[in-house]
Parts: C-alpha cells; structure tokens; sequence
C-alpha cells in the first residue's frame, strides 16, 4: 500500500514542477510595452511571444497626434507679421509615404531599405531624419524665438509644399516627427491641441505667391562658385527686406529653383542642411544683437 502513494505522491510533485515551470516561462515571455503619448502609469500588455513592430508603433503615433502644443513666446506673440523678417525654405526634402505590409508608413532608408531596392528605388535618396534635424534647428534658434522668422516652408521630392508655423513645437524624436508627417500627409492639416488654428498644413504650389514682393532671395550650394563669409554677407543685406533663405534638405545633389535671386556658398566643405542653417541663424544673430 506504501508504495501506489508514493507514486501518486511522485507524479503530483512532477504536474506542480510543470505548471510552475510554464508559469514562468509565460511570465518571461509576457511584456510590457509602453505607449508614447499616454499618461505615465498605464501600460499595454503583449501577447506571449509577440512584440510590437515598427508599423504598429507608426500608426500608433499618427492615431495619438491629433494635436500638437504650442510654444508661443512674448516675442513672438507680441510681433508684426509685416515687418520685416525672415523665411526658411527646405527644397527637395525626402518625405514620401508608402504602404509597407498592411499600413502606410514615412519611407526611411534605415527601417525600409528591403522595401525600396524591391521597387527599384535608391534607399540612400530616403532621408527624411534630414528634415526633422533642419526643422529643429531653425525653430530652435534664438532668432526665432525672438520673432524675426516669419514662416517655413517645406517642398518636398514629390513636389508637395508644406508650411510650418514658428511658433510649433516638433517632436524630438525621429519617430514621433515620422508619425506627425504621416498624418498630415494623410490629412492635409494637423491643428493645435485644443484649437483650430492649423500648425501644419499642405498648401498650394508654387512657394512664390507666399513670399514678400521686397524679399531677397538666397539660396546655398556647396557647388557655387561665389564663396562668402556668412557674417559679412548679412551685414551687407538690406534691413528693411525680408530674407528669404533655400537650402536642400536632401543628402547629394543640387536645389534648383527659378525664383532664387543669389546662390551663394558659405564654406569651401560640403555642410549638413543643418549645420548650414545654424550658421545662417547665427549670422543673423549676430547682426540683430540676439543673445
């Protein structure tokens, strides 16, 4: 009689062993996965075994981007729109959608390069990381946040104009800025959180009929032939036009436009769009005693 309990007792000892093993395999393959744009607390718990790929991170965050805030300071605020100032132009920026898998996502050479050479496509020409790093330095600069920009805009490789308010606040990171372009690419606008006035939004061709009448026209390529100190440069421009300054977002080539007055290098080196903006802003700077 001794001997059937201890086997019954052996095998219910192995079933609990079993169970509390499965338990904690399934305990490590459960994650957590936080959402961006959600409140600090809640979480969003995976399936066993599954995780969270780039195309539900994309939607994720063109579903939670129904608005942005706003960053308005008492310069900007307080400022003439008609007064003199100064406009940003980025030609030829690489910000193109496309359906990948079963969701339209902002076309990357890092996350779809497979994708572009299956269509023929170069994926070094997909650069859209240079736009956002471009965007944020020219709303980052004390310029303007001192009210001198007066508006940017955006034409991108397909031909599509987009116009930035100043006062807008971009996401930091690539994929949050990746998520709002998808939206209003999408949507033709994307309006300020708890308001209608629209930050971003798709506006006609051509970016002339936008410009001032007294504007000055400059636009920057490494391959111009007249080669100038950038702080001299600003010092000999008129003070009552408004400047208007074109610089190519894209990573090779040469912005061609029919409506630029000067082209003008600023360095015997190839420059990033946004060093060459940060060099412009600081010349500006400079020459309105912005500290």
């Amino acid at each position: 009689m001794v001997r059937p309990y201890a086997v019954k007792g052996r095998k219910r000892k192995k079933n609990k062993t079993e169970r509390y093993d499965k338990e904690e395999e399934e305990e490590e393959n459960a994650g957590f996965v936080e959402e961006e744009g959600e409140k600090e607390g809640t979480q969003k718990k995976l399936k066993s075994g599954a995780t969270e790929t780039d195309e539900e991170k994309a939607e994720a965050a063109a579903e939670e981007l129904a608005g942005i805030p706003v960053n308005l300071s008492e310069q900007q605020q307080g400022n003439d729109k008609n007064s003199p100032g100064v406009i940003f132009v980025l030609e030829k920026a690489s910000l193109e959608v496309a359906k990948v898998g079963k969701s339209y996502q902002l076309l990357n050479s890092e996350d779809h390069a497979n994708f572009l050479r299956k269509n023929n496509r170069n994926p070094a020409e997909y650069r859209p990381d240079i736009s956002h790093q471009a965007i944020l330095n020219i709303l980052d600069s004390p310029l303007n946040k001192a009210g001198k920009l007066r508006a940017l805009y955006v034409r991108t490789e397909k031909g599509v104009l987009i116009e930035i308010k100043p006062h807008v606040r971009i996401p930091r990171t690539f994929k949050r800025f990746a998520g709002i372009m998808l939206q209003l690419l999408q949507k033709l606008s994307i309006s300020a959180v708890g308001k209608r006035e629209k930050l971003l939004r798709v506006i006609k061709n051509p970016v002339t009929q936008y410009l001032p009448v007294n504007s000055r026209k400059i636009g920057f390529s490494h391959s111009s032939e007249k080669l100038v100190d950038m702080h001299d440069y600003v010092a000999t421009l008129d003070k009552d036009a408004t400047l208007v300054f074109v610089v190519g977002a894209m990573a090779h080539g040469k912005i061609e436009c029919d409506y630029i007055e000067d082209f003008i290098s600023i360095s015997g080196y190839p420059l990033s769009a946004a060093y060459c903006i940060t060099r412009i802003t600081n010349a500006l700077e400079r020459k309105h005693k912005i500290l």
